[in-house]
Order: C-alpha cells, then structure tokens, then sequence
C-alpha cells in the first residue's frame, strides 16, 4: 500500500505530499496521523529551511474521509461515546498549530478542490500558489458540522468577517481567479505549472534568511491580536533576534559589496 503522506528534504525544502489520489487526498485516520507528525518533524528539524504542502492527483485535499468517517459515527452510537470527533484535538488543531508555528515559511501548492480541513490546511500556510483549475470550499455546514482546521481563524484574517461568514454559512465552490480576488490565493498558475511554480516560490524561501522569517511569521500572528504598542515590542524584540543571526550580517556584507547574499539559514 502507498504511504499516504509522501515526504522528502531535498536542500532545506521539505516537501510534504498527500497521497491518496483515489480518495481526492481525503482525510482517513492514517493520513492524519502521517501529516500530523511529518509536519512535526520538519518543523523540528534545523536542516529544513521551509516547506511545500502539495498532493498528488486532481484533488488537493477534500476534508475528512466521510466513508470511513461514517463508520466510526456508528461505532460511537452504538458504544454511547463520542470519540469520533477527537479527530480536531488529536490531529486537526496538531495540523494547524505546526502549519502556522513552524519557525520557517510555509507554501501550500493546491492542485485542485480544497475543502473543508484541505482548505483549513492551505489557509494555515504563508503562500498558496493555486492551479487555475482548483477550487476552495469550507464544506462544514454542508455535512451539518462547524469550522475547524482553524478556519475560524485564518479565513475571517484574510477575507474579513464579512466575507467568511458567507462562505461558512453558505458553502459554495470558489474559483481560483475568486480566490486570489478574495486575498485567499496569492498566486494562480495555469494547471500544468503549478508544480514548477508552487516548488520555486518555496525553494526561493529555502535559499532565504530562515531567522528572519520565523520573525515575520511570528510578528504577523502576534500582530493580529494585540494592539499597536504591544505589537510595537513584539518587534523590538524580533528586531533583536534578527540582527543577532548570521544571515543579517551576511545580507549587510553582500550589500556593501554589491553582491548577492548567500544564506545560512541561521
């Protein structure tokens, strides 16, 4: 049998896989599981400077694996438990938090439909780079359930409340070109170039000043919930960690000299 998350470091990029294609990369139990602690792994480990999220097939990711999700509902009416939905403490929010933590940046290559957690796991990354054929749905209130995949989080920040709650209580299919006119995608492709693409805007960010992004990902969350003086501090103290790292004295020296920065990562 295929793994279902296909992983590989090749330079400093991680490059993360849903495989099931069959399935339109639904969300079984074994996926989950894989995807939770492969994205742990790259986020722990200093040799991987980011990360692409992509998936093999037409589908990007659908959400949960509703057949096998079925199953698991009747075991819990005829046991009288509720276990089903630990899914969201054990693997769903673990998904996320590595996603949006990871001290490096994240792309997300969405080859086709997002939804549901697949399109909560592609609004946690830093960049989406999206196929021109793909497609985004949040699906929740379609199947009778809430946001999760932090979704309640990540759409509101980037389309406004407004607009998210549209979409989560009206589930539709949304374009790509709407995508990227909502501010959900940063940057469409045509199909057969999403993979090229989606590779070079994260191997970009591989090759790039790893502390300092870690900053900027951690000023931005920080940003959006604290005020301007407290944000203020947040990044008079980025700022510090910054300037301490090898890579901003690389990046002053090549300047000086005209040339271009290599970075360390460190």
């Amino acid at each position: 049998m295929a793994d279902t998350v296909l992983y590989d470091v090749t330079d400093g990029l991680a490059t993360i896989t849903l495989n099931r294609p069959e399935a339109m990369n639904a969300l079984n139990v074994e996926a989950k599981v894989r995807l939770r602690d492969t994205l742990q792994e790259a986020a722990a480990d200093p040799a991987v400077r980011a990360v692409l999220l992509t998936a093999t097939g037409r589908a990007f990711c659908v959400g949960q694996d509703l057949k096998e999700h079925i199953g698991l509902l009747g075991e819990d009416r005829a046991n009288g438990t509720g276990s089903t939905m630990s899914t969201v403490r054990e693997h769903y929010n673990p998904i996320v938090t590595a996603l949006t933590e990871m001290p490096k940046p994240v792309v997300a290559g969405v080859n086709g439909v997002a939804a549901g957690a697949g399109a909560g796991f592609a609004l946690a990354a830093d960049y989406r780079v999206v196929a021109d054929s793909a497609s985004f749905n949040t699906s929740f209130a379609g199947v009778a359930l809430t946001a999760d995949s932090g979704v309640s989080w990540t759409l509101t920040r980037l389309i406004g409340h407004s607009r998210a709650a549209d979409l989560l209580l009206f589930p539709r299919s949304v374009s790509a070109q709407e995508a990227q006119e909502l501010g959900i995608a940063n940057k469409v492709v045509p199909a057969d170039e999403l993979a090229a693409e989606a590779a070079a805007v994260a191997r970009r960010l591989a090759d790039g000043p790893t502390v300092a992004y870690a900053a900027l990902k951690e000023s931005l969350a920080f940003g959006a919930g604290h005020s301007l003086a407290e944000a203020l501090g947040k990044e008079e103290e980025l700022q510090a960690r910054a300037g301490a790292s090898e890579d901003h004295h690389i990046a002053v020296e090549a300047f000086v000299k005209k040339e271009k920065p290599v970075y360390l990562g460190r």
